[in-house]
């Protein structure tokens, strides 16, 4: 492994770099959604609690669920009527905020590492040509060691990026859902508000 990466040349330095900030972002992340779990309510379960008991009570279960739905939700429970979805909103942002923290890091190692794997290939490229310039073609192996140095500094960058590419997907789309069930939910509680205001 390491006469491998020995043989990718200095470009491997940067993505081997790049590889250890995917993996920490992204164990980082995975025990930043184990974290959430909406035990014991679902937002459905909070909002008929709100209908029934009133948001006072809902906003104490919202409470016990460590979820960002759960947070905005009982942000406008708590809050005055009037300011309710001032409250929610706020809340969301600061949800949105936490749910896409350290994404753009993952985002750009996705760009990046291609890039330096790349730049990696023109390195070697350009010491194999040297190479031949200087000896000939009489050195083959100095030539397919430039060359070799090349590809492994390409396929480094790929895997990189690739294998951080999967998770990237998933915990944006876990965000993006998130945030959708957050406006819907808090458009729910919005009218089970008003709802309460004419009894």
């Amino acid at each position: 492994m390491f006469s491998i990466i020995a043989k990718g040349g200095i470009i491997m330095v940067p993505i081997l770099i790049c590889s250890i900030i995917s993996v920490t972002v992204i164990v980082e992340r995975i025990l930043f959604w184990l974290g959430h779990s909406r035990k014991p309510h679902t937002p459905g379960a909070l909002l008929a609690i709100a209908k029934t008991s009133g948001p006072g009570e809902m906003a104490k279960e919202a409470g016990r669920v460590n979820h960002p739905v759960a947070r905005v939700l009982a942000a406008g429970a708590s809050s005055r009527r009037e300011s309710a979805g001032a409250a929610m909103e706020s809340q969301a942002m600061d949800e949105a905020a936490g749910m896409n923290k350290f994404l753009p890091a993952l985002d750009t190692i996705i760009t990046l590492a291609p890039l330096l794997g790349l730049l990696g290939t023109i390195i070697g490229m350009i010491r194999s040509f040297d190479v031949i310039s200087l000896s000939g073609l009489g050195t083959p192996h100095a030539v397919t060691g430039g060359v070799a140095e090349a590809l492994i500094a390409t396929a480094a960058g790929l895997v990189v990026a690739i294998l951080t590419l999967i998770p990237y997907n998933y915990f944006h789309a876990k965000a993006e859902k998130t945030t959708e069930e957050m406006e819907r939910y808090a458009t729910r509680l919005e009218l089970v508000l008003k709802e309460r205001e004419r009894l």
